[in-house]
């Protein structure tokens, strides 16, 4: 009989980091940025805590990654540690080991609870090439659409869905060059993706994108239902 793996000791602190994507670094893969964290925390020399099984490996956890393309200024993850140590050190540490682009921006303990419970929603920015009169017009159409369908293709093949749902807020304002989408998507299942409302306001807008959008994420959190604003997911209200 094959023996049996080792059991590893559970995490001692967990820490959550907020980082974010920017410039060209904004292509890289959820794949590919796993790899170079992993890589970080190795050349940091951060007391990772694995998991158990024959092949053991660190305890990152990572949740509501942008799509591949976009910048983000607030990407999530979750590490386990089998040291209790300084969240500023950590930071320091991994912000000189990753690469430009790939900027660690903050870390705190974790209060407990499920990250990803606390990812309800996003707010984005898109920039497109369109002229603001045509942008202001296709979102008075999308927002006064009871449904907008849209299709994408999944690893499950083609698919269709309503965008619309899915929007909090959605607004134009002007940006030189073009104009500028402010948007709050709540994160449902199918997700729907900010390039998806961009596919709905062409479709029942008409709207001309011209050049490739550019996509920015600035938060992601809990949702203030009352308001529409996105919180701070490493905050927890008392």
């Amino acid at each position: 009989m094959r023996d049996q793996p080792e059991q590893q000791a559970p995490p001692v602190q967990r820490l959550r980091i907020r980082y974010a994507k920017r410039g060209r670094l904004r292509f890289t893969s959820h794949r590919d940025f796993s790899r170079a964290f992993e890589r970080a925390i190795f050349r940091a020399r951060v007391p990772m805590a694995y998991s158990s099984g024959f092949n053991p490996h660190p305890r990152i956890s990572y949740a509501g990654a942008a799509p591949t393309g976009s910048a983000s200024e607030a990407e999530y993850l979750e590490i386990g540690l089998a040291e209790t140590v300084d969240p500023d050190l950590v930071r320091a540490q991994l912000e000189e080991a990753l690469p430009d682009g790939l900027d660690v921006l903050e870390v705190v303990e974790s209060p407990g609870g499920s990250l990803a419970d606390r990812l309800e929603a996003s707010h984005w920015l898109l920039d497109v090439d369109a002229p603001l009169a045509a942008a202001a017009a296709a979102v008075a159409a999308f927002l006064a659409a009871d449904a907008v369908p849209v299709e994408r293709m999944t690893k499950k093949g083609m698919r269709q869905f309503d965008c619309r749902a899915a929007v909090v807020s959605l607004a134009a304002e002007d940006r030189e060059g073009g104009s500028r989408l402010d948007l709050v998507l709540r994160h449902v299942e199918p997700a729907v993706r900010p390039d998806d409302v961009l596919s709905g306001l062409a479709s029942v807008g008409a709207l001309a994108l011209g050049g490739a959008p550019l996509l920015t994420r600035l938060a992601q959190g809990p949702l203030d239902e009352a308001t529409g604003e996105v919180g701070d997911p490493l905050r927890v209200s008392r």
